[in-house]
């Protein structure tokens, strides 16, 4: 069987390393807000080029505190892509703003610049690109439409730590970066955990207080706050993993290049990197005709294939009230119909990715 991601593989090799940082941990009990999360948080921002970074509880707490340290409430629209896991909408909705969906290029599944222009109104106060399956979202374009009109823009880097749009590290060319570490992430920790970076000191500071209580000093709550920190057993499994992330990084990139080796000769489509960006591959997702019957065939036959989204947010019942229809997105309806996630890990072998083409040429001659 050819795991969909082997986290096991990835654990083997660096578990001397997770247990004395854990161990670390249980010796002084300081299991929150101890000096492991500081040094974590010192190092991710070193590692990204952020000037301040915070840990939090979850990707999506990350996106929710983004949209509420800018102030956005009622009667604001924030703008985001149809392609995206839920969380993305759910940030806006927390804070009761309204999600103002767009479709994406066809390509390379981003947010299209076209789109997100046709659809800001006086209303719109936040952009949240998603650099979704470790593609970069069009950083320059996305940037110079808001910045004259003063929309905030939130980076969504759940699954694109360590990319690059025109020679910029993502995370960092907005006003806020959020980031998840879920177990499967590029880099992630052993449950839920996510960060946010910004270069803003003002917006530091209202973040750094939102994730804990709202508190300005110890028993001060200067604002009505949250308890979303990344605790400090997961902080030390991310010091353990992190200075592994640039090679696991470059490991992805050599799979995508195998990948697009062993599948060129099948009537499949590849991803594709835009021009000025580094991908770094959390999904390698192609598209394939009778998409639903291929992965089943790919799982019988021990190839763990997955589906990445199935259902677009605006198809979504929760988002039933949001107007939208079949049809709205063509692309990204398009997209949903055909795209399928083959297995990708930085342990991921060229005679792996052999057995997958193989599979699926199987499969599309049968």
């Amino acid at each position: 069987m050819i795991p969909f991601v082997d986290l096991r593989a990835q654990l083997d090799s660096i578990r001397a390393d997770i247990d004395l940082a854990m161990a670390g941990v249980m010796e002084t009990s300081s299991y929150i807000r101890g000096p492991a999360l500081g040094a974590f948080e010192a190092g991710f921002a070193r590692l990204v080029g952020a000037d301040f970074a915070f840990g939090v509880g979850s990707g999506t707490d990350a996106l929710h505190l983004a949209v509420r340290a800018l102030g956005i409430g009622p009667g604001d629209e924030v703008i985001t892509v149809a392609n995206t896991w839920i969380s993305t909408a759910f940030a806006a909705s927390y804070v009761g703003a309204d999600v103002v969906l767009v479709d994406i290029d066809p390509d390379t599944y981003q947010m299209d610049p076209a789109c997100l222009m046709a659809a800001i109104t006086p209303k719109t106060k936040a952009v949240i690109p998603v650099h979704l399956f470790g593609h970069p979202a069009p950083m320059d374009e996305i940037m110079a439409i808001c910045r004259p009109r003063g929309i905030a823009v939130i980076e969504d880097v759940a699954q694109a730590p360590l990319a690059e749009a025109g020679g910029r590290q993502v995370g960092t060319i907005g006003d806020i970066g959020c980031y998840s570490f879920y177990p499967s992430k590029n880099l992630g920790c052993f449950g839920d955990g996510g960060a946010v970076v910004t270069n803003d000191p003002a917006l530091a500071e209202r973040l750094r207080r939102l994730a804990n209580y709202g508190q300005s000093g110890h028993f001060d709550h200067e604002m009505v706050g949250y308890n979303s920190r990344l605790d400090t057993l997961q902080a030390a499994v991310l010091n353990a993993k992190m200075p592994h992330l640039p090679a696991w990084t470059d490991a992805r990139r050599r799979a995508a290049t195998w990948y697009a080796e062993a599948l060129k000769d099948l009537p499949v489509k590849c991803p594709v990197e835009a021009a000025g960006a580094r991908a770094v591959y959390h999904l390698y997702v192609i598209q394939v005709d009778d998409r639903d019957e291929c992965m089943a065939y790919l799982r019988d036959h021990g190839v763990m294939a997955q589906i990445h989204y199935p259902q677009p947010i605006h198809l979504q019942p929760c988002y039933a009230g949001l107007g939208y229809g079949p049809g709205t997105f063509p692309v990204t309806e398009a997209a949903a119909q055909r795209i399928l996630s083959l297995p990708m890990y930085a342990e991921l072998t060229q005679d792996q990715i052999g057995i997958v083409a193989d599979t699926l040429g199987a499969f599309i001659n049968e």
